[in-house]
This record gives C-alpha cells, sequence and structure tokens, in this order.
C-alpha cells in the first residue's frame, strides 16, 4: 500500500514540527499511521467514485437523492480536507498546487461546489457533466501504485516512437479510405473520403462495426488486406511501451543495488559485489 514514488521528498518542512509531523504521514506510508491514511482515502475515493455511478443509474436515484447527496457532501468534504492539510503541511505550496496529483486533488473537489452556483433548470447539462467530472477521482488513485513510476517513465521514453508510429497509421488510413472511397464510390455507400478513412480507422483496428462493408471484388480483397494488417499494426506500439518497461524496470534494479565508490577515480556506480572498479580497474 507504499504510495507513489515521494515526489515530494524536497518539499518537506525543515525540522520535526507538527508540519513536519503531519507530513510524513499524509506523503510516505512507511508508518502505521500512514498505511492507515492511504488506506482511509484509497477507500473514500473508490466509494466516492462508486456514489457518482449509482447517481446515474435512474431506478437507484429515484427515492435516493437526498441519500446521494448528502454522501457526495460527505466525500467532498472529506477531499477538501485532505487537499488543505496537504497544503499546509508542505514546503512549497505553489509547488505542489501545480503538480499533477495537486491539480488532481483539486478536481476531485471542484464539481460539488461549482454545481452550488448552477442550479438553474437551464444548466441541467452543465450539472450532469460537473457529476460525471467526480468520476476523475479514480485518477487519485495512482499517487499509491508503486507500479505507475515504472510505466509513466516507459511511456516518456517511447513518446517519440509511439507518435512516429500514429502518424504513419493516420496516412495510411487516409490512404486506405481514399482507395476505398476510388474503389466502390457513393453507389455502394462509400459517400465521402472522410466517411471512407472512417471505415478505414474501423477496419484495421479490427473493431468491425459492419455499417459500411465493400460490395466489389477489388474492395473485397482490400479490405482483407486491411484486416490483415490490422493485427500486425496493434502489436507495434505494445512491444515499444513493453521494451522500455523492461529497460525502465533493469534500470531501477540497477538504481536500488548497493553500491561501492572506488577511492581511486571516485566512480559510485560499481556493484557491491565487485572487485575491481568498472572505470579505472583498480582494486576496490
Amino acid at each position: 500500500m507504499a504510495p507513489y514514488k515521494d515526489m515530494y521528498s524536497s518539499n518537506r518542512p525543515d525540522g520535526n514540527n507538527w508540519r513536519s509531523r503531519l507530513y510524513d504521514v499524509i506523503f510516505k506510508a512507511d508508518t502505521p499511521i500512514g498505511k492507515y491514511f492511504d488506506l482511509l482515502l484509497i477507500v473514500s475515493i473508490l466509494l466516492s467514485v462508486l456514489v457518482v455511478m449509482l447517481d446515474s443509474v435512474r431506478s437507484f436515484q429515484i427515492g435516493n437523492e437526498e441519500l446521494l447527496h448528502n454522501i457526495e457532501w460527505f466525500f467532498t468534504i472529506l477531499f477538501t480536507g485532505e487537499y488543505f492539510l496537504r497544503l499546509i503541511c508542505v514546503k512549497s505550496k505553489i509547488r505542489y498546487a501545480t503538480s499533477l496529483f495537486g491539480i488532481v486533488d483539486l478536481v476531485a473537489i471542484i464539481p460539488t461546489y461549482l454545481s452550488l452556483f448552477l442550479p438553474g433548470s437551464q444548466f441541467l447539462l452543465v450539472i450532469r457533466i460537473l457529476r460525471v467530472l467526480r468520476i476523475f477521482r479514480i485518477l487519485k488513485l495512482v499517487k499509491y501504485m508503486n507500479e505507475a513510476e515504472l510505466l509513466i517513465r516507459a511511456l516518456k521514453a517511447s513518446r517519440r516512437k509511439i507518435t512516429v508510429f500514429l502518424f504513419t497509421v493516420l496516412a495510411l488510413v487516409v490512404i486506405l479510405g481514399s482507395l476505398m472511397y476510388l474503389i466502390e464510390g457513393e453507389e455502394n455507400g462509400f459517400t465521402s473520403i472522410p466517411y471512407s478513412i472512417f471505415w478505414a480507422i474501423v477496419t484495421l483496428t479490427t473493431v468491425g462495426y459492419g455499417d459500411l462493408v465493400p460490395k466489389t471484388t477489388l474492395g473485397i480483397s482490400l479490405a482483407s488486406f486491411v484486416m490483415i494488417l490490422g493485427f500486425g499494426m496493434i502489436a507495434v506500439p505494445t512491444g515499444i511501451v513493453t521494451v522500455e518497461m523492461s529497460l525502465a524496470s533493469i534500470d531501477a534494479r540497477d538504481r536500488a543495488r548497493p553500491k561501492i565508490i572506488c577511492n581511486n577515480c571516485g566512480n559510485q556506480n560499481n556493484d557491491a559485489d565487485a572487485t575491481f572498479c568498472k572505470h579505472c580497474g583498480r582494486k576496490l
């Protein structure tokens, strides 16, 4: 139940006052009370998301409006208190408030308060959007997952490769959609190039809605090629991220392994069981 990597260790208040002790409880989980605090928040997040889901079920909502309203306000006040406690105990409040998880914590409580200022019937759609936005509280769970750091590092490392891959796919579906438009034409349902591109995307991703089907022999042949191509295309981003995750995992294990400092050259990356320095070759 350890939290996502302590991103704010340098934001801890100096000394051993009540703010620093509060910081250790909220941002760390290496103490019993810190673990209980994290457990309470995780359960609260899951229950609050469940309430939002139940609020969208019409059969459950009828007769339980007041109960759901009260429970929602309970969680909103709870998360508001958590947010202000985090602001109080950190050394740089702006740094926390503008961080990823600081923004997520704020977004988790804003919709309920905004609904107070939009009570009119003309704003019912906006209120519904605000209610749905509360579902993003589930993002608060990311900070409690140790593996999230590994996944984020892998995604960052592979973002350029995936971007190139997506641009390649985009160019491919434009070409395939345009070809299908020329082959089938409006008489077979391919009324425009954008609509044909939509068909290419649906077919290449192996979704297959079936609302648009080629009729000619050449069109069927092209569609078969696109379907087979789709299986190979799906594996590409998966392989890219998998490789980066493996590299990130190896790097994390390497950084966690105890090191020996060479007295000759000062190299700090020698393994704990090494006999000679990796850099200068001097005996350790």
